[in-house]
């Protein structure tokens, strides 16, 4: 039955469909639909509300839709499990709660394709500055956002093995950097985090919750949409179960914000892909796309542990027995264990003089314990997350039935190249010679994985194949770039799909390559800059401000300290000279 119009329908209520739907029913002038197919994020929820119960939703079937890829041959034919917000916020109802923006190069390699040259970093930053209120920023920071819906604490890193890890960064030869979303990402600082007074703040409670009273926004859950429904190659709406009940709805535009798996997935269930492929299960192409689901991308991460000899880690929290006063603390004032998503400080570096900006994470935690909530055997402890950002391994993701309640076949190809291997050997070596420096030996009682056993660099990579998780970063299966590019979906220009009139596709499939660092702040952007092109306003002029850029002249580059250096410099010159 057909029973609803709407000028937008959003198909995801996530990251980035919470943005779009905010955005483009501000004017109050466009009817807008969003259908989430999981349920709603409850204020009243502790799983999804409480910063350090981020272990629990994880793997939970009433908030993960628990993907998993295909046996990985280069990892002993592991199935990785790839957890994915099943709840209205999306995976940042779900996530680590950690913002980061990733390096101002990983835009400007955006930018330098044919065709993407209005997603440099110049005209990204804006949309940045535009969502965020960065709580620690100075005002007059041109880098920074201070009045947008995104309200960002920095992590206090108080606790002394903090301390103590910046120290050892620093005796191990790595600067720190007053923000790693600011001038210079290199080096390591305390972290932007999506927490608020205590709570979590998902993309949802930013951008939905204090707009869900609008007349022209409309948000269901439970709807699981099944099909985008073409004349033609004109997307005229969408096909959704709710309720038991089949529904058909018809829009001016189509929006997928699904993510870099649902989205390919339904793009292929559509006759949107490969025709080839889509042959083979009886789908009748639509437009023959070969690029939908191939280019897939994601970060590799590892825990290494040390127990700790002193009592001031987090891990005594761990303790079952303790989670009801925590819990009480939290209920009563938002503070406490309870309050903090635990990942509040790390840093970026490079790993060899190769690469021209960081290619490696840490995450630093004041306890030892894994993101499905496993911990370490051991009284206290601490741990790094430590991986690769932009590895050149390539995967695909393919629909295997016509059923959209069946997940699709992944394939990622971890550590199936020379540089993912060699990035690998050099990310742990680099993070156990810094968990190895002076700064750390009063609180460093062993490393308890991987171990003494795991030493030379081919057990390295036989015990990264068989313990490395995803860090939860699945993208660019639907990738920008312009018609010319066989294996391109999405124009840049406008974020529709090439081929097709009424469709776009505005969430991490669109990126063209993964950024470095954790991809919700980028998600988050892409939305921010999305709306404005389909809404037909005019984007927010470029800022072409300075940033760090490793091993060359501040002044030849427009670094911000030599150009301040410089102007300093030319001033007393100037004065010495009329003196």
């Amino acid at each position: 039955m057909t029973d609803m119009n709407y000028d937008y329908v959003i198909v995801g209520g996530g990251s980035a469909g919470s943005v779009l739907a905010n955005r483009l029913s501000e004017s109050g002038t466009r009817s807008v639909l969003v259908l989430e197919a999981g349920r709603s994020d409850y204020p009243w929820d502790l799983f999804i509300q409480m910063p350090a119960a981020l272990t629990f939703p994880s793997g939970n079937p009433f908030y993960d839709w628990r993907y998993e890829s295909d046996p990985e041959p280069f990892m002993h034919g592991r199935r990785i499990a790839h957890a994915r917000g099943k709840v209205l916020g999306g995976s940042s109802s779900i996530n680590g709660m950690i913002f980061q923006r990733g390096n101002p190069l990983d835009y400007e390699r955006w930018g330098a394709d044919p065709g993407m040259e209005n997603w440099d970093f110049a005209h990204c930053l804006p949309y940045f500055n535009r969502m965020e209120t960065v709580l620690a920023a100075d005002p007059d920071d041109e880098l920074r956002g201070h009045d947008g819906p995104l309200v960002l604490e920095r992590g206090p890193a108080t606790n002394p093995l903090f301390q103590a890890f910046f120290k050892a960064a620093q005796e191990a030869g790595y600067p720190l950097t007053d923000d790693v979303n600011g001038y210079r990402q290199e080096g390591f600082a305390a972290f932007d985090r999506n927490v608020h007074k205590g709570q979590r703040l998902s993309a949802s409670r930013a951008h939905l919750r204090p707009n869900r009273n609008r007349r022209n926004l409309t948000v269901l859950t439970r709807a699981l949409v099944t099909k985008v429904n073409f004349r033609g190659n004109v997307a005229t709406g969408v096909t959704f179960r709710r309720n038991g009940r089949t529904h058909v709805v018809n829009a001016g535009e189509v929006i997928l914000s699904g993510g870099a798996i649902n989205t390919p997935q339904l793009l292929q269930l559509s006759g949107v892909g490969d025709a080839g492929h889509l042959k083979t299960l009886g789908i009748r192409p639509v437009v023959d796309l070969p690029g939908v689901g191939e280019n897939l991308q994601d970060h590799l991460e590892v825990y290494i542990q040390h127990a700790c000899s002193q009592p001031v880690s987090m891990q005594p929290n761990l303790d079952l027995w303790r989670y009801p006063l925590i819990g009480l603390q939290w209920l009563l004032g938002r503070q406490g264990p309870a309050a903090t998503n635990h990942f509040e400080g790390g840093g970026f570096v490079r790993s060899n003089e190769d690469v021209a900006y960081p290619n490696l994470m840490f995450h630093f935690l004041p306890v030892a314990v894994r993101y499905d909530g496993q911990k370490a055997d051991a009284k206290h402890g601490y741990q790094v997350h430590i991986g690769p950002m932009y590895s050149d391994a390539r995967g695909t993701l393919k629909i295997k039935s016509t059923d959209p309640t069946v997940h699709p076949s992944m394939l990622f190809n971890y550590l199936s190249t020379d540089q993912d291997r060699r990035e690998w050997i050099e990310a742990i070596h680099i993070a156990r010679d810094i968990l190895g420096q002076s700064a750390l030996a009063p609180f460093n009682a062993g490393e308890l994985s991987p171990g003494r056993d795991v030493r030379t660099d081919a057990e390295i990579l036989d015990w990264v194949a068989r313990d490395a998780e995803t860090a939860l970063h699945p993208s660019c299966t639907a990738k920008m770039g312009p018609d010319s590019d066989p294996m391109a979906v999405v124009d840049p220009s406008d974020m529709s799909v090439h081929g097709t009139s009424g469709l776009r596709v505005v969430d991490a499939s669109a990126m063209p390559y993964v950024t470095n660092g954790n991809i919700y702040a980028p998600v988050m952007m892409l939305a921010e800059k999305a709306a404005d092109l389909i809404a037909g306003r005019t984007p927010l002029p470029p800022l072409h401000a300075e940033f760090y850029r490793h091993g060359t002249s501040p002044l030849e580059r427009g670094g911000r300290e030599g150009l301040q250096a410089g102007r300093r410099a030319a001033e007393s010159e100037t004065a010495a000279a009329k003196g």
